[in-house]
């Protein structure tokens, strides 16, 4: 194969919508960066359910981005385009990007780009944005998560739930998590959950309503049958924010809830903002998450790091459901 410094690049395409098998490595000609964006040459790229889906046929790209997954690198900046003040050349970044991430080298706006922190290596760093942006917009953005307020993560163990864990506890929050197994719910604990639950041994309903009086916050990656349990665990004016529906997006609820407790129920995904909004995420992550790692009290829980040809074998392990945190790509 040609090596990193010729024209073309080493990524990995969807060849057909299906299983990990179709995800296929090819050679591809470099991006070049467009107005406002920059070339970064990829060092690690976080793997994240998005891509799963995207790989299925289910979660298309948008108009205009990348055919290749990838919705998270880190790595090194090769060029940028004109009037880009920040990130410069030879600068080492991760990124949020809109798909392409799965590749030697991807564009991303400048302003979708966060320094590497102190103390955490290009492949750590691949494992915050998708998570981080993602947790800031739904936690701190939409629901307004405060100090001393009571938090529940679903889904506690994967790299949503173990980045909100961490973040939250920084931030003074008594969090509280799901997970399918003793172990998973002992790592939750160990990032610093207060209490873990079990889904498969007790009903979380009732085990954060013996040790609280409700939850204020509750970030939902389940739907289906949890809905209307996160209602029912909701306090007065708790808030809800929706990010995926691993049991189904349709539900029945019983409107009474929303009303006499004044509840909050929001949503939203990340692809679809516009790059102002990412913008402001990115200064907010910047200003509130960033200090938060440099001075220890968060790190990505990384499972494993695949190299990038390996990408199918990297979402075989993903929908085994056995990683605790985040999988990333090896593109170095």
């Amino acid at each position: 194969m040609p090596d990193r410094d010729t024209a073309d690049m080493l990524a990995v395409e969807i060849s057909q919508s299906g299983p990990p098998e179709v995800l296929k490595p090819v050679r591809r000609p470099r991006p070049h960066p467009g107005a406002g964006e920059v070339l970064i040459r990829v060092a690690a790229a976080g793997v994240n359910r998005p891509d799963v889906l995207q790989r299925k046929g289910l979660y298309p790209p948008p108009d205009g981005a990348s055919d290749l997954p990838g919705l998270e690198v880190s790595g090194e900046i090769v060029a940028v385009s004109p009037g880009v003040e920040w990130p410069r050349v030879g600068n080492a970044v991760c990124a949020l990007v809109n798909g392409g991430g799965y590749a030697e080298y991807v564009s991303a706006p400048a302003v979708q780009c966060l320094p590497v922190p102190a103390g955490l290596s290009l492949v750590e760093a691949a494992a915050l944005p998708e998570t981080c942006f993602t947790v800031w917009a739904n936690v701190f953005q939409q629901c307004a998560l405060q100090p001393k307020e009571v938090f529940l993560v679903h889904g506690g163990a994967s790299g949503i739930g173990t980045t909100a864990i961490q973040i939250c506890t920084a931030m003074g929050a008594r969090v509280f998590a799901t997970a399918s197994t003793d172990e998973k719910c002992a790592t939750c604990v160990s990032l610093g959950a207060e209490y873990a639950i079990n889904y498969n041994k007790a009903d979380f309903v009732e085990e954060i309503l013996s040790r609280t009086c409700g939850a204020d916050v509750i970030l939902d990656m389940v739907g289906g049958d949890y809905t209307a349990r996160n209602l029912k665990l909701l306090r007065r004016k708790g808030r809800m924010s929706q990010i995926y529906f691993l049991r189904g997006s349709r539900v029945q609820i019983d409107l009474t809830d929303i009303l006499s407790k004044q509840l909050v129920v929001t949503g939203g995904t990340l692809r679809v903002r516009s790059r102002e909004d990412k913008r402001v995420l990115a200064t907010a992550l910047k200003e509130n998450v960033w200090p938060i790692i440099e001075r220890g009290d968060f790190k990505p829980l990384i499972h494993e790091v695949f190299p990038l040809a390996q990408a199918s074998d990297a979402h075989r392990f993903m929908e085994s459901d056995k990683h605790i945190g985040k999988i990333v790509l090896n593109a170095g």
